[in-house]
């Protein structure tokens, strides 16, 4: 079966950390719209590890490392 044009391409994967102050969710959301800013043609973001920093034994930010796929303009 032929492929359809539109599936076929090359696409780029890199990996990326937003932070928040009140989740993980607002962390991941972070990373994922910031890079839409200067990226183009985003396909699928997946949490790869999640952490949160911690001062004086209290969490101050959560963390999302984010690995991001984005499609290569032809």
């Amino acid at each position: 079966m032929a492929k359809n044009k539109s599936e076929s391409g090359v696409y780029r994967v890199t990996e990326i950390i937003g932070t928040s102050p009140t989740s993980w969710e607002d962390a991941a959301k972070n990373a994922v719209e910031t890079a839409a800013k200067s990226l183009r043609d985003l396909r699928v973001a997946e949490i790869c590890k999640l952490d949160m920093k911690v001062d004086d034994g209290k969490v101050v930010a959560y963390r999302a490392r984010v690995s991001l796929s984005f499609k290569y303009q032809a």
